[in-house]
């Protein structure tokens, strides 16, 4: 089991949290599992960036992005380096940090 340590956001963990996913797990994935419910507008189909993370640590053992995510990152609020989609970041064997941007491009939140 890989380690995911989330940072603290003030919506989703206020004092962050740390869990566990298998390899091959998307993050998006993880968090949900893990009652951590980050927005997936598109419901994990690479259509939108309302799962945006950016990967502190542990950036290069996820799988590359392919290009339909590159594009979209290029609309996320707050794009950084280590940006990915958390529903097509697939964790790897190396222990992750996460950090969750405060915003995201969203008007309406799902199961809200």
């Amino acid at each position: 089991m890989t380690t995911i340590r989330i940072l603290p956001h003030a919506q989703y963990c206020p004092e962050g949290k740390e869990i566990h996913a298998s390899p091959g797990t998307s993050i998006c994935e993880a968090l949900l599992e893990n009652d951590l419910q980050i927005e997936h507008a598109c419901d994990m189909s690479c259509a939108c960036t309302t799962c945006h993370v950016i990967v502190k640590e542990g950036f290069e053992s996820l799988n590359p992005a392919q290009e339909d995510e590159d594009d979209l990152l290029d609309r996320a609020w707050g794009l950084e380096p280590y940006s990915r989609l958390a529903c097509q970041a697939l964790v790897g064997t190396k222990n992750l940090v996460v950090e969750i941007p405060r915003y995201t491009i969203n008007h309406a939140k799902e199961n809200h």
